[in-house]
């Protein structure tokens, strides 16, 4: 029997419904979960695709800290671990500093700010028992803070190659009790090139966040990393999405054949990572690209 990977699913405004039907289908497919980004009201989707399923794991990834208090999200997640008898992750994480400039928020020192947020968390006596808590991470300063305080790590965009050496550095281990799970961009076609080129339309946005140049500086990709910089310096976005190689694109993403995409998500689940597929499509929205990833797991 094939394993099955989690699912990434945005709810954008519009398309709420519908996306509710998709994981309806995915909970009747298999799919080990659900995953809803902070875009768009990531904790009350979650809550409406908990009522319409029965078996598969649903969670944010992330809801940002610096956004709600931490005995309101304790008391929101404690209800939805609940009412869907243990089924919700609660997964938190800083986010990114153009969100909050974006915000007029002034945040301080992401480890520190984290390591306070699930301890308060966790020192809400009246709001009923907490689910798992999710820690997105990049480096190993979180994912080591992850595994002292958190019931699991999640990457976005993590590096496949780097994760394994970051958890043995770490001592991080995926268990029953803990989650550990990478969010990877999803593009299934057998034109390579097509697929890689929705990818860097993408992907090059996350090149103008300082904290995941320095992660993927860390990762070995030193010399791309310094020729982004150099564009970003000369203010040239345009030069971005070409700087990325195949190479880097791959190890952060997942595009290609169907049998290549189900090659790399074995090859992660026998790794004890959970891949979380973000689908996109060469010809279609939202819809058409999980579609297609259905089609490669039937």
């Amino acid at each position: 029997m094939t394993r099955m990977p989690a699912l990434g699913m945005v709810a954008t405004p519009g398309r709420r419904a519908q996306m509710i039907e998709i994981a309806k289908q995915a909970d009747e497919r298999g799919f080990t979960g659900i995953h809803v980004p902070s875009l768009s009201a990531c904790m009350p989707f979650c809550q409406a695709v908990l009522a319409e399923t029965k078996n598969i794991i649903v969670g944010t990834s992330i809801q940002p800290i610096y956004l709600q208090h931490p005995r309101e999200l304790a008391a929101n997640a404690a209800l939805l671990h609940e009412i869907s008898g243990g089924r919700f992750h609660m997964g938190i994480g800083v986010s990114h500093a153009p969100v909050y400039d974006r915000l007029g928020l002034s945040v301080g020192k992401p480890i520190s700010d984290m390591r306070d947020y699930v301890a308060s968390m966790r020192a809400q006596e009246d709001v009923g028992e907490l689910p798992p808590i999710v820690l997105a991470t990049l480096r190993n300063k979180m994912l080591t803070l992850s595994g002292e305080a958190g019931d699991g790590a999640v990457w976005a965009n993590g590096a496949r190659s780097y994760i394994p050496s970051q958890l043995e550095v770490t001592g991080v281990k995926a268990s029953n009790n803990f989650f550990i799970g990478n969010m990877l961009p999803t593009v299934i076609d057998d034109d390579r090139e097509a697929a890689g080129a929705v990818h860097k339309r993408t992907i090059s946005g996350y090149l103008n966040l300082p904290n995941y140049r320095n992660y993927w500086r860390e990762a070995g990709y030193a010399d791309p990393i310094a020729e982004v910089e150099t564009a970003i310096e000369a203010d040239d976005q345009s030069r971005l999405p070409d700087i990325m190689g195949d190479a880097w694109l791959s190890d952060v993403t997942l595009y290609g054949s169907a049998d290549y995409i189900r090659e790399q998500v074995e090859e992660s689940l026998n790794n004890g990572i959970t891949p979380i597929l973000v689908p996109s499509s060469t010809s279609g929205g939202m819809a058409k690209a999980i579609a297609e990833v259905f089609a490669i797991f039937e």
